[in-house]
């Protein structure tokens, strides 16, 4: 099981953002991930959040790749970014972008990702989306690989034939690294979430707005609003999604139907809440599971321990559990708080506390492993 230390400060938490300084370099890397004989790779959205999170990945796991071009707007072409000791100038996006590219990683909004994620399919690139454009449609993998890999099968690169695969939304991929393990146990029926989400949700923009409203406030200016409308800094609001006929925000039905397509149960009943707070890069969740089945808190914790890319941080004695700080900047989702709900009768139900970073295994680790799986 990894080890989850703290970063120094939260200031440390911004140097995934600026691209100006960004190098990705490590020799012994480049060695193994530049291959003549590996894919070609397609960053669209490279200056975002997201994107510079991609490359980061992409650098920390050796991915294997012969070429990678830079995509983003109009307004980012020409400038210079530095990747594995290469520079690279960024590109205009286009409808020519996707020649003889195999794979292209898509963080650039849902309205791009419906313009031009055809294009690159139609082109023979596999494209893996970090948008809402495409998840729930019929037939598109909605995939997080250590729960769903089967959705996926038979798409590889090389082929020669496009295709395109769903990133599920942040706050799914969170909760159900966390329940899934559970859920194949003992079958859930009934899950309640209740999200605390980090700025990153709302991209660069979001973090580098809560940083400065930090510093208005405690220097007792009026706080700049300029992405949610209303200050953020020691304060917390219902998720900024649009608000639903049914009373629901867009964010919560995205984990109740997303939940459902990736676990191939439309029977399960999900509902949730999700709550923006005043966090950097990291998302936490309340989660209440009932099950089918008993199953009780010591063979849960037994099983999440087993999972992959789930740490269990679980310690009664020393009052210490998963926090946002400990899994920002790491790949694993944190698990804590493991215990039986008192509400249902028998060993039919659990609550746990679910912490994991937003940028990374909520988009762009979820994305990148993928890829792996396409090779």
């Amino acid at each position: 099981m990894a080890t989850l230390t703290h970063p120094t400060s939260q200031t440390h938490l911004f140097t995934k953002l600026s691209l100006k300084p960004k190098k990705f370099t490590s020799p012994s890397r480049i060695r193994m991930a530049l291959q003549e004989n590996a894919p070609s790779l397609a960053v669209v959205g490279v200056t975002g959040a997201v994107g510079q999170e991609f490359l980061s990945v992409l650098s920390d796991r050796d991915f294997p790749y012969r070429s990678i071009k830079m995509l983003a707007s109009k307004r980012s072409a020409g400038k210079q970014l530095t990747f594995q000791d290469r520079n690279y100038t960024i590109e205009e996006l286009t409808e020519d972008s996707f020649d003889g590219v195999d794979i292209a990683l898509f963080s650039a909004g849902g309205s791009i990702s419906k313009h031009f994620g055809p294009v690159a399919v139609e082109k023979g690139s596999v494209v893996v989306d970090n948008s809402s454009a495409f998840r729930m449609e019929e037939g598109i993998p909605l995939v997080i690989p250590e729960v769903n890999p089967e959705a996926m099968e038979g798409i590889k690169v090389g082929t020669g034939k496009g295709a395109l695969i769903a990133n599920p939304n942040c706050s799914t991929i969170i909760c159900l690294m966390a329940a899934t393990p559970l859920h194949k146990h003992a079958k859930v029926i009934r899950m309640v979430v209740s999200t605390y989400q980090a700025a990153s949700g709302a991209g660069a923009a979001a973090m580098e707005e809560l940083e400065l409203q930090t510093r208005e406030v405690m220097e007792g200016k009026p706080p700049t609003c300029n992405i949610f409308k209303q200050q953020y800094a020691f304060n917390l609001f219902s998720h900024n999604a649009p608000i639903l006929s049914n009373g629901y925000n867009e964010e919560e039905m995205k984990l109740v139907k997303e939940t459902r397509k990736i676990w191939n149960d439309m029977n399960v009943k999900v509902t949730a809440t999700c709550i923006r707070v005043p966090v950097m890069r990291a998302h936490a969740e309340s989660v209440n599971l009932q099950f089918e089945k008993p199953i009780d808190e010591h063979t849960a914790k037994d099983i999440l321990k087993s999972a992959p890319g789930v740490v269990v941080i679980d310690d009664r004695a020393s009052n210490h559990f998963p926090t946002p700080l400990e899994v920002s900047n790491k790949d694993d989702v944190a698990v804590g708080r493991i215990r039986r709900d008192v509400s249902q009768d028998g060993y039919k139900g659990l609550d746990i506390f679910v912490c994991g970073d937003q940028i990374r295994k909520g988009a762009a680790l979820n994305a990148i492993q993928i890829a792996e799986m396409l090779l």
